[in-house]
């Protein structure tokens, strides 16, 4: 399922129109984003949205061989919560 998909299903079976709820789901989205720079996001029964720290490390440019240092950075990471868990089971 895609954003298009998404917005799609929710609208009806909110009966809403698609343009307001695509606003809805950009601006949670929005949020999410923002806040996950300085503080987790919880969203109990379904997740956690964090940043995480990764260290500097060597690796292999795959075209060259040669050994490099990827510089250390933050990524974004999630957590599904034990609803979402056994949802897909």
């Amino acid at each position: 399922m895609n954003k298009g998909e998404l917005i799609e299903a929710v609208a009806k079976k909110v009966k809403l129109p698609k343009t307001q709820i695509g606003n809805v789901l950009d601006e949670i989205l929005g949020t999410i984003k923002k806040s996950m720079k300085t503080k987790r996001v919880q969203l109990i029964g379904f997740g956690t949205f964090e940043s995480a720290r990764r260290k500097k490390r060597q690796g292999v440019n795959p075209a060259t061989g040669k050994k490099i240092t990827i510089p250390a950075k933050r990524v974004p990471k999630f957590r599904p919560g034990q609803a979402m868990k056994d949802a897909v089971k």
